[in-house]
C-alpha cells in the first residue's frame, strides 16, 4: 500500500512540510541541533520540520545517529547547541515527563513494555496525563474514581481495537508473540494522546505481512487521530511506501531530505547506503 503523493513546501525557516500543512506552525521544528559525548560529535546541525498531519522518515546506515535524534527531541539527552521547537514552543530545559505532556511520546528500538502486567494495564499507565481523580478518591473509591476507572476500561479496549487486540486485554504482555507486543508498544504511546508519534523501527522482527498490515494502520492512526508520525526503519518498503519527507543522516549530519522519490534517486544517500564504487 501506499499514500497519496505529497508536495513538501518550504517554510520561513527553510525546512520543508507538507502543502496541506503549511497554513499552521510545524509541530515539531529543529534548528541546527547538535550533541557532542566528550571530544566525539554525534548528531551535528541537524534541521528538520515535521508537519502536523505529516509521515515522516528518519533514515541512515547504522550508527548514523538515527536513535541519538530521537532521545534529543525526548530530552533523554539534552543538546549541545540547537534549538527544538514543539507546537512552536522551546523545550529547552523541559524533561521527558514535561514533552509527554505536551504531546510526544515514543517506541524504542527495544521493546519496553511492562512484561508481568496484563496488556490492559500496560494501555492503562498510558493514560495517566487523563486520569483526574486525587489521591483521596482513589484511597475511599469515591465516585470520581469509578467514573474514571470505567473511562479508563473503555478506553483501552477502544485503543486496543486498532490492531484488533481488544480481545487480548485480560493476557500477560511478556507472554504476546514479538509482533503483538511491537504493536501494544505503539497502542500504549497513544494512550497518552499525543500530538507527535516517534517510533524507532516499529518494523523490527515483523514478516512481511505483519509490516504490510503496520504500513496500513501507521497511515490510519494518522488519519483517525489526526497526528503526526516520525519513524525510524531500515526497512525500506514500509519509508518510501508510506512516508511523505524523509530525512537523511550519515554521520551525524543532514546529507538528504526530501519525498521518497527525491530521496531514492539522490547520489549521496545511494553513496551513504552502496558505498562508492572503486575502479580498477
Amino acid at each position: 500500500m501506499s499514500i497519496t503523493k505529497t508536495k513538501l513546501v518550504p517554510i520561513p525557516s527553510k525546512n520543508m512540510i507538507p502543502e496541506r500543512d503549511v497554513t499552521k506552525p510545524p509541530i515539531l521544528e529543529c534548528r541546527s541541533l547538535g550533541i557532542d559525548f566528550g571530544g566525539l560529535t554525534a548528531v551535528n546541525d541537524f534541521n528538520l520540520a515535521i508537519g502536523r498531519t505529516e509521515i515522516a522518515g528518519l533514515i541512515g546506515p547504522n550508527g548514523a545517529g538515527k536513535t541519538t535524534v530521537f532521545n534529543l527531541l525526548t530530552k533523554v539527552y539534552q543538546p549541545t547547541r540547537g534549538v527544538i521547537l514543539m507546537d512552536g514552543l522551546d523545550t529547552l530545559d523541559k524533561t521527558t515527563v514535561q514533552l509527554s505532556k505536551m504531546g510526544i511520546a515514543r517506541t524504542f528500538q527495544n521493546i519496553r513494555l511492562f512484561a508481568n502486567l496484563s496488556v490492559g494495564d500496560n494501555v492503562k499507565i498510558g493514560l495517566h496525563n487523563q486520569m483526574k481523580y486525587g489521591t483521596l478518591s482513589g484511597i475511599l473509591r469515591l465516585p470520581a474514581y469509578w467514573k474514571q476507572e470505567k473511562f479508563a476500561r473503555d478506553r483501552v479496549r477502544e485503543l486496543l481495537s486498532i490492531f484488533d487486540m481488544q480481545d487480548l486485554v485480560d493476557e500477560q504482555a511478556g507472554s504476546l508473540p514479538y509482533g503483538a507486543q511491537r504493536r501494544l508498544e505503539i497502542v500504549r504511546a497513544l494512550a497518552t494522546n499525543p500530538t507527535l508519534l516517534l517510533l524507532d523501527e516499529p518494523a523490527a522482527g515483523m514478516n512481511p505481512s505483519e509490516t504490510a498490515e503496520l504500513m496500513e494502520n501507521i497511515v490510519r492512526i494518522r488519519d483517525m487521530f489526526q497526528i503526526a508520525v516520525f519513524l525510524i526503519e531500515h526497512d525500506m518498503k514500509l519509508v518510501m511506501g508510506i512516508c511523505e519527507g524523509i530525512c537523511v543522516v550519515n554521520f551525524g549530519c543532514v546529507i538528504a531530505k526530501g519525498t521518497p522519490d527525491e530521496i531514492r534517486n539522490n547520489p549521496e544517500v545511494i553513496k551513504a547506503y552502496l558505498g562508492e564504487r572503486k575502479h580498477a
